[in-house]
């Protein structure tokens, strides 16, 4: 049974009468839009890791970027806000790996943050000098056992930062808090690598002084927690 087509639109083959096409074209664009939106809200319940894999997925098998760009040989294309949540996802990765390798050791009064260049691992002082001093105490060679084995285990360079509070240091050893800091680091750093078998190509050592506090120097209790050692594990981004 054939249709015809009048100026109305598509002509019923029983009625004859014309049905307009364009609310075909309508219902059609409406569905495209909805799930345009179902695919918005599913995008928004994704972590930043799972949409990167999506897009490092999706650009592998069509090769092509927004806006018609083409991935040729020998070149690079870069989107700054991909990139960003690759390094978040790398950064989370991290995190986990370390946090794992610290309750295998059975570390405690021991934190574990995130920071921009990678994870912190944070000692206390008293866990490792004794005060106004940068050698190691017999504790805190038993305590920084374990973390030369979650540095082998890990394998990421790691930054040994030596911090202090703001009170100045009255010792003819140390002229500053500056000194003091970065011996503290170094002692710790010469320890992995001696006696805790890091390899030393992984480790470098600084020291911050009373320059980048957790907190502020008023009262005892943010001294205390200025004064630290941070062993920092740094993302490798090529």
């Amino acid at each position: 049974m054939a249709r015809r087509f009048g100026k109305g639109g598509i002509q019923h083959p029983a009625t004859g009468q014309a049905r307009d096409g364009w609310q075909i074209v309508y219902t059609g664009f409406i569905l495209i839009m909805l799930c345009f939106f179902i695919m918005l809200t599913s995008f928004a319940s994704l972590d930043p890791s799972r949409i990167t894999r999506f897009v490092n997925s999706f650009n592998d098998a069509v090769n092509v970027l927004s806006g018609g760009q083409n991935i040729e040989e020998g070149e690079a294309i870069v989107d700054e806000h991909v990139n960003l949540l690759a390094r978040e996802d790398m950064r989370a990765k991290l995190f986990e790996t370390v946090h794992e390798a610290t309750r295998d050791e059975g570390l405690r009064q021991i934190d574990i943050s995130q920071v921009p260049d990678g994870v912190v691992l944070r000692l206390k002082e008293k866990l490792l000098f004794d005060s106004g001093d940068a050698i190691l105490t017999e504790a805190a060679r038993e305590r920084l056992d374990p973390v030369g084995r979650i540095i082998r285990r890990i394998g990421a360079p790691v930054e040994i930062q030596g911090h202090t509070d703001d009170r100045p240091i009255r010792s003819g050893r140390f002229p500053s808090n500056w000194e003091l800091s970065t011996a503290r680091a170094i002692s710790v750093l010469r320890y992995l690598s001696a006696s805790a078998g890091v390899d030393r190509h992984l480790l470098s050592a600084v020291g911050y002084a009373e320059f980048n506090p957790l907190t502020d120097n008023t009262t005892e209790a943010g001294r205390a927690a200025n004064r630290r050692v941070d062993i920092v594990f740094q993302m490798e981004v090529d």
